[in-house]
């Protein structure tokens, strides 16, 4: 016995829809890219490496969905706080590369 068969004895009044669903197309949130160069220094704290970056200008909510995407894409752990995304390790050059071909400027501090 098919699982569609199962399904009627279940449901005897259920008419299945023919017509397909259409699926809601999502569209990749616009970041604001700003003329200031965004700042991308070395830190060490309590020992640990630490990619710090800092000076966006747009949206708190842009920058938080930024850092998510930094995360996900390096496989870093790493947090949003004040105003900075900081990154676990030192990722600096990676992340400049990333930004830049995203359209941002940016500008290296620190060794």
């Amino acid at each position: 016995m098919s699982l569609e068969d199962q399904l009627k004895k279940l449901f005897p009044d259920h008419q299945p829809s023919t017509e397909k669903e259409e699926t809601a197309e999502i569209s990749e949130h616009e970041l604001f890219v700003q003329k200031e160069p965004m700042i991308c220094k070395y830190e060490k704290r309590k020992g640990k490496p630490t990619t710090i970056i800092a000076g966006y200008e747009g949206e708190e909510e842009d920058f938080k969905l930024l850092a998510k995407e930094i995360k996900n894409k390096f496989a870093v752990g790493g947090s949003f706080k004040d105003g900075e995304i900081i990154i676990q390790g030192d990722y600096r050059d990676k992340i400049m590369q990333f930004l830049q071909n995203k359209g941002f400027k940016t500008k290296r501090v620190g060794g």
